[in-house]
């Protein structure tokens, strides 16, 4: 029997994420300068594009 592709080990995947965590997205817009400080973190952040 043979392994299933999708059961390759950690080290051979390696994609590029679709989807930016909190504290990447923050990052991004304060280098656009979109961010304030004292923003409120929870509230709904605008929509930013994951670096390639």
């Amino acid at each position: 029997m043979s392994k299933h592709p999708s059961l390759k080990g950690a080290s051979t995947i390696r994609q590029s994420r679709n989807v930016l965590k909190r504290f990447e997205r923050i990052n991004l817009l304060k280098a656009d300068g979109r961010w304030k400080e004292g923003q409120k973190v929870l509230s709904a952040l605008p929509k930013t594009k994951p670096l390639d």
